[in-house]
């Protein structure tokens, strides 16, 4: 048993030294992206934002998608009926707005994602002259020149899409909240410079002429995951994705456990209907991390407990989690500088990410678990079941 241990611990620290070095080279790319000039390319652009429901700061983040440097842009908000509860918010933003703002209803989907069922309909009302499209979630809140940074790089044909991601920072310290937003670190150095990038719902642009041309419609038409929809897709097109991380966003969050496994086991779910190998890479990961520490502590308690030396076990055990703070620490400091305005509120809850982020891996392997044996999600109030990334089925009557 302590040999199998050994080789599992010997992998887990290799791995952990690759990381760590994989996070300085994260840290090297995110600081000289911040250091580039987006240029004066500024297409006509369209930014879509599907809402479902009233949500924290609802109205603080749609305003901010009116108050983008980028003057060549409208903003299309959609909602799948008149009677949302988010609709009266929407609508106020709209009137207010300085940018022309539409308000969109989409009406009841069938056999597809609400907000997928948002996004082609919005697409479909599209003025002629819109030559750009950037999709953004309502819990996001982007800074003034984020839509001027994600549109830059359309000017680059070699490219499909640009795409960033996500930053939660948890409104109060509790521990789902700190736990999802620990859980939600590792997906940001998930993308980089030369990988194989995925699309994020919440910030993607993307040329008109090629969202057209690589056939997203005929993806999403029966798909709950817009963005997983897209980047294979493209894929299909041979395009590469280019990953922004100038552009992260933040979102502001408060949960309890409920809403923690909720959202957890819905995005791995997902990522197994419509990203498998990703998904069979990540399980096996974790899964090998976990059993590496619960192995070393059964054995290095058994050996303490007996007398035994035990100090090279427990140094087996626990170098892989030093390793993991190591990174975590690296993907915060990177973070910290490319939302500056922010960056007082990260460095004082670094710590969350630094210790707990350490023994996140046990939640995925919940998320993980969950999957094999659940193809339902519920997302803001509905209940689907993903049969196959081209069947979707809404449990939830509407």
């Amino acid at each position: 048993m302590e040999l199998l241990f050994d080789i599992l611990a010997t992998v887990q620290i290799l791995l952990g030294l690759y990381l760590v070095w994989q996070g300085v080279l994260w840290l090297t790319y995110a600081k000289r992206r911040t250091l580039m000039d987006p240029g004066f390319y500024a297409p006509r652009t369209a930014v879509i934002c599907p809402c479902r429901g009233l949500e924290q700061h609802l109205e603080r983040n749609l305003v901010a998608l009116t108050e983008f440097d980028h003057q060549n842009y409208e903003v299309f908000f959609v909602l799948a009926s008149e009677s949302d509860p988010a609709a009266s918010t929407v609508r106020r933003v709209a009137s207010q707005s300085r940018v022309k703002a539409s308000v969109l209803f989409a009406g009841k989907p069938e056999g597809r994602g609400e907000k997928v069922n948002n996004l082609i309909h919005a697409v479909g009302q599209l003025p002629a002259e819109i030559e750009a499209l950037v999709f953004v979630d309502s819990d996001g809140r982007p800074g003034k020149s984020w839509l001027r940074h994600m549109v830059a790089p359309l000017n680059d044909a070699r490219y499909g899409a640009a795409t960033t991601m996500r930053w939660l920072i948890p409104n109060h310290n509790n521990f789902p909240t700190m736990l999802l937003t620990a859980w939600n670190a590792p997906i940001v150095t998930m993308l980089g410079e030369k990988s194989d990038n995925f699309c994020w719902g919440g910030g993607t642009s993307i040329r008109r002429t090629v969202f057209e041309q690589s056939g997203v419609l005929d993806e999403w038409q029966h798909s709950v995951s817009d963005d997983y929809s897209m980047t294979n897709a493209l894929e299909r097109s041979g395009k590469p994705i280019l990953f922004l991380p100038e552009c992260l966003t933040v979102s502001f969050v408060d949960t309890k456990f409920d809403g923690l496994l909720e959202f957890t086991n819905r995005q791995i779910l997902i990522t197994k209907v419509y990203a498998q190998k990703m998904w069979g890479i990540a399980f096996a990961t974790h899964t090998l991390f976990c059993l590496t520490f619960v192995l070393g502590l059964i054995l290095s308690l058994g050996d303490l407990f007996s007398g035994l030396p035990s100090l090279h076990l427990l140094g087996l055990t626990f170098l892989p989690l030093l390793l993991a703070s190591m990174r975590s620490a690296l993907r915060v400091l990177a973070v910290a500088d490319l939302l500056p305005a922010y960056k007082s509120q990260i460095n004082a809850q670094s710590w969350i990410y630094i210790t707990i982020g350490v023994f996140i891996p046990f939640l995925y392997l919940w998320n993980f678990l969950n999957s094999l044996i659940s193809r339902q999600i519920r997302w803001r109030g509905i209940r689907y079941e993903l049969v196959s990334q081209s069947e979707t089925r809404i449990l939830t009557p509407l």
